[in-house]
């Protein structure tokens, strides 16, 4: 079984980062070969950049080396693996297509993760799901105001 303690902090991360960026390049008219790109360099280099904060502020709370290193690899496969699963669904099919298959994808792993962290936690699933997807909304709309500002002001 998968250790929630390990893929909770990284994966929701991933997933409304992913989403965000998808919508906010789509309506900003990027390519797909632009959004893959993004998705892959948010996917690494933005993951290496978080995890290494994980396990700086991880050893200044004393946690023991060992425990550090293994949450941070853990964070950064986590968070890699769902920015795959985006680009696998991008690559065939149409952007028009692939945009509201990878939301779905996105809220459906969100919500699937948030379920089975509320039900560990003891909580009401539906009010934590909603809180959830409220917030990943809010990413996804900001990003879509983005996407049609800047090249509004910039020219494209």
């Amino acid at each position: 079984m998968i250790d929630l303690r390990k893929v909770s902090f990284g994966s929701p991360a991933a997933i409304t980062t992913g989403m965000g960026l998808i919508v906010g390049l789509d309506v900003a008219t990027a390519v797909k070969a632009t959004i893959v790109t993004s998705l892959l360099i948010v996917g690494i280099a933005d993951n290496l950049t978080d995890s290494l904060s994980v396990h700086i502020y991880q050893e200044s709370e004393g946690l023991p080396e060992r425990g550090a290193f293994r949450t941070t690899v853990s964070n950064f496969f986590a968070r890699f693996l769902v920015t795959i699963t985006f680009i696998i669904i991008l690559l065939p099919l149409p952007l028009s297509t692939a945009l509201p298959v990878c939301l779905v994808w996105g809220f459906v792993l969100l919500s699937v993760l948030t379920y089975f962290l509320a039900k560990a936690r003891g909580v009401n699933t539906v009010s934590e799901i909603l809180k959830h997807c409220a917030v990943a909304f809010v990413v996804i709309a900001i990003s879509t105001a983005i996407g049609r500002w800047i090249p509004a002001m910039v020219g494209s």
